[in-house]
């Protein structure tokens, strides 16, 4: 912990503020928030502690000395949140002084102690001491008797005159003193008749004022009757503070704080408000702290105790998912701590346990989650207990699907099916494995990904992600088009069935990924890959060329080999309106051999969506440019389903170079199912047309049925999974 003296920053006037942090802590610590309590009975200069019981045997020394002539004082009442003392002057023969034993009870709250009456049976007394200064009056006085004073309680006796006083017996100089402890009388007022009631709630009225810890009302007999003096001693001009324990509040809100108040007389309701203002600074934030403690010291400096509670332990409870009952886990605690942003020491926040929780979910190998806070014994701190429930990690399924390219080539063209074998939690790590098979009419696809979400050891969150895959896809995107089309912009002679291209690929890679600031992430990685066409002529040979004679590999061998180095930033926010996303890619072939091709290729990405009402309104931008040597298998492909529609997939052309964009407005018609209208353009064109279409949100994404119509006058219907890519 540091201490930090911030001076300066008040007016020129309070140049000696001094805000002092230190690593003093309270030892005494509670885990339920209450509202700060400025406890007067702190104040070690004066105490700021009730004896009312004083002010009533006054007043019914008083009654009794002017009624009845009986001075023995009556039952006193436990202390207040007030310190009062009583005194009988006679002008001509003085009374012996009263000291009532009493002991003061400074916790006490205000309405518990005025209550303390209403505890004592009818006709019980207290017991009290009478100490009379004079020696045959003081023999008597110090006898234990019992009185009754209801009837007393209710009598009235007239005052002439009412003043306030210091305790030097001088009137108040200041003018805000004067006229809020006269604005705080509201029984005792010259020319009145008072009862002992009375008297004791003006005391209360004008110790709840503020500015006075004492008050002390005296009964002068005059001339022209009886006058009434309080006197009282008001709290010491605000000079200095000084605020311990505060290690995480900033230096400003405590000046802020108590700005307003350098040069003035203390007042304790004000200064209550500047306290809850503190305190609440800490509650917006969801932080365990408080005020805990304030103190008077000499000279005007009022000392702030704050406690703030530090996170003792973290501990982790694996529950059963059936009993609830703690049982033993497959992740390693280490693996579940190291994603919390709460750590040892720090000041717990219920705000960032919230977080911590939600980062957990998102594992995806836990079913609950939650935190608890407890004491961690004497030392003010807490111990937190994290239990959660894990998952199911692992298992097989199978399913089907619609390839990337839609169902553009016939019913069954688009359709796959797939079977996989997944686990969450490889060695209780958080690590996942996955095994994958698919497989369609033209495509296939197996693939094996092991990704570490967390490297372990890195304080940067980096991942990475290890993939070995082997698939083959058609080659009609660029070599040509399926049997019976003739939507291709050139007009070219479709191949047969006997041209049909499909390309295998072998690829194993490693890429890592980490944040890198807010909303904006990076990757980098590298991998080989090898792919060629699988078609062999009548003699076994791999084909190196298409049927119009264009050569399918580079290399002009039955494949070609690349090793690539790969770059990647991605850019992603989203909030309640809309959400924006942009990925620039770059991928460089590095020719370790010289046959490995060698080029570089650029991609970029952009995407924005946003709500107008119930239009949902999506606006997205691709474009791409390769430079250096070509595969044909490399070129890039517009045309389909989720390039510019109203084409077959590849049917605008393919090149080193592309450019698509698209703008869709769709809103809802009925039940799941949405309207949609949309304009799709790529760089062969110089505007596109706009079409319909409709979309179904299903339980597997939304659904499109799209009708389109092209530049060329061409009709086309488009069925696809998820939203326009």
């Amino acid at each position: 912990m540091t201490m930090a003296e911030v001076e300066g920053s008040l007016p020129v006037s309070s140049q000696s503020v001094r805000f002092s942090w230190s690593s003093v802590k309270i030892p005494e610590w509670s885990i339920e928030r209450h509202p700060p309590r400025f406890n007067l009975a702190q104040f070690p200069l004066r105490a700021l502690a009730s004896n009312l019981e004083k002010a009533k045997n006054f007043a019914k020394g008083f009654i009794g000395s002017v009624v009845h002539g009986n001075r023995n004082a009556l039952p006193r009442r436990r202390p207040l949140l007030c310190s009062t003392s009583i005194a009988i002057a006679n002008r001509e023969n003085k009374p012996p002084s009263l000291e009532l034993e009493s002991s003061q009870n400074a916790n006490k709250d205000y309405a518990s102690t005025t209550d303390s009456l209403n505890d004592l049976p009818n006709g019980d007394s207290q017991r009290y001491t009478v100490q009379d200064t004079q020696d045959t009056a003081g023999q008597q006085q110090k006898q234990a008797c019992l009185c009754r004073h209801t009837k007393e309680d209710q009598e009235r006796v007239l005052i002439s005159e009412v003043l306030f006083q210091n305790k030097d017996g001088d009137e108040l100089e200041n003018p805000e003193l004067l006229s809020s402890a006269m604005g705080a009388l509201k029984a005792c007022k010259p020319n009145s008749a008072l009862t002992i009631q009375e008297v004791q709630e003006d005391v209360h009225r004008v110790i709840d004022c503020g500015y006075f810890y004492s008050c002390m009302p005296v009964a002068v007999d005059t001339r022209d009757g009886i006058r009434l003096i309080f006197k009282v001693e008001p709290y010491q001009e605000f000079k200095g503070l000084i605020c311990e324990g505060a290690n995480v509040l900033p230096t400003r809100i405590v000046e802020d704080a108590f700005r307003d108040e350098y040069g003035k007389v203390v007042n304790y309701q004000r200064l209550s408000k500047v306290l809850n203002s503190i305190d609440s600074w800490y509650g917006e934030r969801g932080l365990f702290a408080k005020v805990a403690d304030v103190e008077m010291l000499s000279g005007g400096v009022i000392r702030l105790l704050v406690s703030e509670a530090e996170v003792n332990n973290i501990t982790i409870r694996f529950l059963d998912r059936k009993t609830g009952e703690p049982t033993v886990g497959k992740t390693r605690p280490e693996t579940l701590l190291r994603q919390l942003t709460t750590k040892k020491g720090q000041v717990y926040s219920l705000q960032q346990g919230r977080r911590d929780v939600e980062t957990v979910l998102t594992m995806g190998i836990m079913e609950d989650v939650s935190i608890v806070p407890q004491h961690a014994g004497d030392t003010g701190k807490v111990d937190l207990t994290m239990n959660v429930v894990e998952r199911v990690t692992g298992g097989f399924s199978a399913g089907g699907g619609i390839s990337g390219s839609g169902m553009t080539g016939g019913l069954l063209s688009g359709l796959i099916g797939s079977f996989a074998y997944s686990h969450r939690n490889v060695f209780g790590h958080n690590q996942k494995l996955n095994i994958s098979l698919e497989r369609g009419q033209h495509d296939s696809s197996f693939k094996i990904n092991y990704t570490d979400p967390w490297i372990e050891g890195d304080d940067k969150r980096t991942s990475r992600l290890i993939t070995v895959q082997n698939s083959r896809s058609s080659g009609t995107l660029v070599h040509g088009m399926s049997p019976g089309s003739n939507n291709t912009p050139d007009s070219r002679t479709p191949v047969s069935s006997d041209g049909v291209v499909t390309i295998g690929r072998q690829i194993a890679s490693v890429d890592y990924s980490r944040p890198l600031r807010p909303k904006w992430s990076g990757t980098g990685g590298i991998s080989f890959q090898r792919a060629g066409p699988l078609q062999r002529d009548e003699n076994g040979q791999i084909k190196i060329a298409d049927m119009y004679g264009a050569p399918l590999t580079f290399s002009g061998k039955a494949y070609d080999d690349m090793l690539l180095a790969k770059l990647e930033t991605m850019y992603a926010d989203s909030g309640e309106h809309g959400s924006s996303m942009l990925v620039f890619n770059m991928e460089q072939g590095l020719p370790v051999l010289p046959e490995w091709l060698f080029f570089n290729r650029l991609n970029i990405r952009a995407r924005h969506e946003m709500r107008i009402g119930l239009a949902h309104c999506i606006a997205s931008f691709s474009g791409g440019k390769v430079i250096g040597d070509l595969a044909p298998h490399e070129a890039f492909a517009i045309g389909g389903t989720n390039s510019v529609r109203g084409y077959e997939e590849g049917a605008v052309g393919s090149g080193r170079s592309c450019a698509v964009s698209s703008v869709e407005i769709s809103v809802p018609m009925f039940g799941p199912v949405e309207g949609a209208i949309f304009g799709d353009y790529g760089t062969d064109f110089g505007s596109g047309q706009t079409v319909p279409g409709i979309r179904v949100d299903s339980p597997l994404g939304p659904l499109r049925l799209e009708y389109a119509l092209n530049n060329q006058g061409l009709r086309r219907f488009h069925f696809g999974v998820g939203y326009h890519n």
